[in-house]
Order: structure tokens, then sequence, then C-alpha cells
């Protein structure tokens, strides 16, 4: 039997002691429990060892440092108490660390995030790459967690509160200019002499670590009075943010306030105290039940078996807000040529414009160079005929929603492309196997359904219809995922499945407004309850136009549930479209974003608010749980989770709740019908639970 290989190796490099992390057999490195014998065991031979004059450590994979700590270890406890232990084992070890005689440098290339981060912190220096992948950040408070190994302690210290707690907040990542800017690093350099110059600045002693503090910041963070007003505004802050749904971010205010006004002891301790009881929240739970289940789709490289064809050049059809959007994301972050093709030059035009005008901020804040900019750019051209296609591997479709459009651009894309070229049509209502009529290649035709805007909208549904063969598929997921997207694959039925769920929710805020609630009432109610907006402003964002078009096909296809109250139609005839045109529920100025009080009138409506924020949540919630469980039960998503993630990703439903199947199996099959029984008696048969729920009500089974 072979001897397990060691996480940590050191060998001496001229009296400096290179110390090397690399987590057998795993990509990537990340930390866990297990570690702290083997890294006491290191300790004990660095300091027996008196030749020894300094100490690196760096990452023996070869595109990361440390991704963090290893998330599965918090599945397995049971406690606060016992997940507080975990964590102060981390600090334990770190705190050795950081008492080393021999200065200790981190060599940092790659991610660097989370317990990664509180372990180079736990360092007396710090360089890292410049490459692009190098990213430095504390992002644990989007697991509904805090830094629980000293960072939230370090990282003020080393680089100020204010900044600190902005990073820490937020899960803001660094990039290697913005840490140095920052002072979280001492030097950033090229990756080919990282290591070298991390061996350097080991030889030279400890760092020494000197903010340039301007005159506003020594008066805020040098004195408790000071740091009060920073605390005070950043609570004032993230309660407007959260609306107190998310508990981590306070308690992190907490810690930090602890251990500056107290001492770094009383600071650990009160962040292993809070780390312990965040993990045990139903919050954390569900976030981290969000993070496992993305984290195993990413995994998913084949479908059903079938490998995704390779992609080399990429047609768009529609130079539009859509299109363009595609297009943007398939050069900058797919990095593939993208051929975008329109009726007329306007429309190319502003894809071209809009790309520059979302990449030249980031030259600003000097996240991209100039140079790279322009490469990216130079991926995307245009045309207004099909020259060009004749080499594309896939080609997305993004005109407007008529189906003998779309058949006419099938049959066009069949005659100008290659034979093996896959048709995906951004279409977010029409049935993909009636695009697909007709077609040729029937098999290599499908739906790629982003969501707007395409540059930061994570989710895209992917819709086989009928005859789409697996490859296709695979193909459609391999492109989804180059460009940055979190893709489901959805049924071929009306609505697929996130306009589905949407519509209910939709209507029935519409149907709030007309019993009389204000406008501004029924939104404030749904982004409290943990909506990123309120229903009536997402009508305006998407377009009443649109949503208008997509209610009478899901009223046909599916059934009155869907049919959408008829005073809307008043609201075309007055032309309110929304955003688009500057008039809807609200009106769009440069003042900001009145609620438009005309609506009222139009509407026959006298606004005065009679029903308490959790009843309208409610109402508008419990449709869509009823829509989502019928779309499992039909086969429209495949699983809970993938449900979860549409859900999350495609509309914002709440992520502390894990999704709408994960709240609904968090609260109980049980309670959640009997909810919606009640609400059935006192507001109409449109809340009756589906069978699906009642089955697994009576069978007192769960989604998860």
């Amino acid at each position: 039997m072979s001897e397990q290989q060691p996480t940590f190796t050191l060998r001496k490099d001229d009296g400096i002691g290179i110390i090397t992390m690399d987590v057998p057999g795993e990509r990537m490195n990340t930390l866990r429990a297990s570690f702290a014998g083997e890294i006491r065991a290191l300790l004990d031979d660095i300091q027996a060892d008196a030749s020894l004059k300094g100490l690196v450590l760096c990452s023996g994979k070869p595109d990361s440092f440390v991704a963090g700590a290893d998330v599965n270890m918090l599945a397995a406890c049971q406690s606060a108490g016992e997940a507080e232990a975990l964590a102060r084992a981390g600090q334990e070890i770190f705190t050795a660390l950081e008492a080393l005689k021999l200065p200790l440098i981190a060599a940092i290339h790659g991610p660097c995030l989370g317990g990664g981060l509180e372990l180079a912190l736990a360092c007396h220096g710090r360089v890292c790459s410049d490459d692009d992948i190098t990213r430095l950040g504390l992002p644990e408070v989007q697991l509904g967690l805090l830094p629980g190994s000293g960072g939230t302690q370090r990282l003020p210290r080393l680089v100020g509160l204010t900044r600190a707690l902005d990073m820490m907040l937020t899960g803001k990542q660094l990039r290697p200019k913005q840490a140095l800017k920052a002072g979280l690093v001492d030097d950033m350099v090229p990756r080919s002499i990282l290591l070298d110059t991390a061996i350097a600045l080991a030889r030279k002693g400890k760092p020494k670590h000197k903010r340039k503090q301007d005159l506003k910041t020594l008066a805020l963070e040098a004195n408790p009075f000071g740091r009060k007003l920073v605390f005070d505004k950043a609570l004032s802050a993230l309660r407007h943010k959260t609306r107190g749904n998310y508990p981590a971010p306070e308690r992190l205010l907490e810690v930090v306030r602890t251990g500056l006004d107290e001492g770094m002891s009383k600071g650990l301790a009160a962040e292993a105290r809070a780390f312990g009881e965040l993990v045990m929240t139903p919050e954390s739970a569900a976030l981290r039940h969000l993070f496992f289940a993305t984290t195993e789709m990413k995994k998913e490289r084949t479908f059903q078996g079938a490998e995704p064809m390779a992609l080399k050049r990429i047609g768009v059809l529609g130079g539009g807000l859509m299109g363009g959007g595609i297009a943007f994301v398939t050069a900058t972050r797919a990095g593939l040529p993208v051929r975008i093709k329109d009726i007329a030059h306007n429309g190319i035009n502003q894809a071209m414009a809009t790309a520059h005008q979302l990449l030249a901020p980031r030259v600003k804040k000097q996240q991209l160079r100039a140079t790279e900019m322009q490469r990216q750019l130079a991926l995307m051209t245009g045309t207004l005929d099909y020259s060009g296609f004749g080499r594309v591997d896939m080609v997305v479709e993004a005109v407007f929603e008529d189906l003998e459009v779309k058949r006419k651009m099938v049959a066009e894309v069949e005659a100008h492309c290659p034979a093996h070229v896959v048709f995906a049509s951004n279409t977010s209502s029409l049935p993909i196997h009636q695009i697909a009529e007709g077609a040729t290649r029937p098999e290599q035709v499908l739906g790629l359904h982003y969501f707007s805007p395409v540059d930061k909208m994570p989710l895209a549904e992917i819709i086989p219809h009928a005859g789409t063969s697996n490859e296709t598929v695979a193909t459609a997921i391999g492109l989804a995922r180059a460009q940055g997207k979190t893709p489901i694959v959805v049924r071929d039925k009306a609505g697929f499945y996130v306009n589905r769920i949407l519509a209910p929710y939709l209507n029935e805020a519409a149907r709030l407004l007309l019993e009389g609630e204000p406008i501004e009432v029924i939104d404030r109610a749904l982004v409290d309850y943990g909506f990123p907006v309120g229903p009536i402003t997402l009508l305006d964002e998407v377009g009443i136009d649109v949503a208008s078009k997509i209610s009478p096909i899901l009223e046909r296809e599916l059934g009155s549930r869907f049919k959408a109250p008829e005073a809307f139609g008043k609201l075309l005839d007055d032309k309110r479209h929304g955003k688009k045109n500057g008039r809807g529920f609200y009106r769009f100025d440069k003042k900001g974003k009145p609620v438009d009080e005309s609506v009222y009138r139009l509407l026959g409506v006298k606004p005065q608010g009679r029903l308490p924020a959790g009843d309208m949540a409610e109402r508008c919630v419990l449709l869509m749980l009823n829509e989502a469980a019928m779309t499992l039960d039909e086969g429209v998503v495949a699983s809970a989770r993938d449900g979860d993630i549409g859900a999350i990703f495609g509309i914002g439903f709440p992520p502390f709740s894990g999704g709408p199947f994960h709240h609904m199996h968090r609260q109980g099959i049980g309670a959640i019908v009997a909810k919606m029984e009640e609400y059935a008696r006192k507001y109409g048969e449109r809340f009756a639970p589906c069978d699906a729920l009642r089955r697994l009500a009576e069978e007192g089974r769960s989604y998860y």
C-alpha cells in the first residue's frame, strides 16, 4: 500500500524554504480541517532548521493559489459549536504562521479566495502575478457566512476599514492592479518571475506595511467616533440592500467592530462564534445548496452521453439589444469570432457601439488593457448579407417574435451555412418544434433563450424539440457556458420554464394593483420579500408590449390561469410600453423614476393600500411556486435543482431561499399546500394547489 501523498512539501533554495501546497487529486487547492496536523508538523520542522532565513508559500497547481476552504466540511456540522470549532482550528493555524520569526511570503497566482486569502493574510507579505486569472477576495458572505480564519481581523488592519468592508460585504474580488493599489499585496509581477520575486522579498525580512492615508481616512478610521460613522453608514446601506433577509453582513460588521474596538483576540473569538452560528442558519444552508447545485452543473460536460461539437465561429442574426448582447458575450467571454447579420447598417453599428460602451469603462478602471479591448472588438464583424456565414458552426437567431420570420431564417441559414451548422433561436415564447417545421435538418435546430441584459443576466434556457439531437443540445450548452452563462435544459412547452412561472406572479401583482394597492407598495412588498426588483417595475423593464404578446400564447396553450387582466389593454392603447419609451407604470426621465399617477385614472383605480405587505408577497409567490411544481411534474425542468437555478438566475427568486423547490422543501410541502388552500378560499380557485403538490403532501415526500 503506497504512502499518502502530502499536501504541503518543503524544499530549500539557498536558505529560503519554499512551501508548496498541492492537494492530491484535485484541480484546485482547497483548505480542509484534516490539514492541521500536517501544517503543525511542517512548522515544527521549520522552527528546528537553523539554516532557513525566510519562507515562501506557493501553489503546486498551474492555475490557482487556493480557491477557499472546502465547503463540504460545513455540511457535517451538527451544531453551531462544531462549526465554531472548525473556525477556531483555522485561526490557530494561521496565528501560528503569523507568529513565525522567519519572514513568510505568499506567491499568489490564480484565484486566492476565502480561506485562501485568509492564509495569504496570515503571511508577512504577498506577491501576486499580473495574470488576468489572479483574483483576491473574501466572498464568504455569498454563502451566508463571514470569513472564519482571521480574515475579518487581518484585512481591515492591512487595507483599512472602508476598503475591507467593501470587499467583505459584497464578496468583491480584486484584480492584481487593484490589489496592489489597495495595499493587499506588496508587489505585482509577471508570472514568470513570481517565485523569484517572492524569494527576494523573503530575503529582505518581514515587509513593513504603511498605508497612505489622507486626512479624511485618518479622521474616520483612527478613532472610535470616526469608525462609528463608518459602521453606521455601512449598516444603513446594507439594510437598505438586504431588507434584513441576510444575517451574515450584519454579523460581519459586529465582528469587525469588536476586533478594532476591543483588540485582535476578542475579535477572533467573536469571528469564530459568529461563523459557527451563521453556518446553522437556514439562509446559509440555502446559499450553500445553490453553490453545490451550480458547481455540480458545471461538471456536466456532455448531454445524455453526447459530446459537444467544437465551435470555431459563431453567427448572430439581428444586431438589436438581444443580438448585440449575444454577440458581445460570444466575443468577450467565449473568445470566439462572431459575425452579425442585420437588415440595416444601424443594427450592426448599434451592436458595435454597445460593445464599446461596455468595454471602455473597464479600460478606464484598468481592469482591461486597451489592446485587449481592441482584440475583443475585432472579433465582432457585421454584414447585411450572408457573407462569412459559410464558415460558422452555429447561428443564434435574435430577430423579432414572428414564427414565419424565424422559419425563413432557418431556411436561409441552411442555404448559406455549412451542413453541420446548429441553428439556435433566442425566442422567449414561440414553440421550437414549430420553428423547426420545414427544416432540412431539424435535428440541428433548438431554442437558446437568453435574458436581458445579456451581458449581466446569468441564465440561458436550452430548449430542444422532440427531434433535436443530443449532440446539438450538448453544443448549445457548451456555447452558453463559454459565454459565462449557467444553462438549464427545458422542455419545448409554452413559456418554457422561466416565463411560465413568472407569468402568474406578474398577473397577481396586476390584480393587486386593480384592487387598489399602490404601485410602489406592491413593488416594495416583493423587494422586501427578497426579489431584486418589484413585479410592476419588472413589467416596465421587460416591456408591457412584450409581456402582452407572451400572455395570449400561454393562455392558449396552458389554460385560463394565464389570462392577463383585460384592463391592461388600456395601457397599450395609451402607448405605455415601459422603460423603452419612458412611459409605463412609472415615468422614466432624467429626474428619476416616479410612479405615473395618471395610470390609476387610466385603469379606473383609486390607490389605497389595504393588505399587509406579507400577504401581497405571498399571493404573488404562491402562484409561482404552484406553477413551478407543475413544470417539474410535466418534465419541463429535469430536476428540482434545475428549477431552483433557473428561478434564481433567471428572475431573481430570493437566493437566500435556495430557489422555489428548496423553499417549499424547507417550509414543508404540507404547510405550502395548507397555505394555498387558505388563499384559494380567500381569493379564488387559482390558488388551489396542483395535483403534484397534493401527492407529495399526502405521501410525506419532498423535493430534496
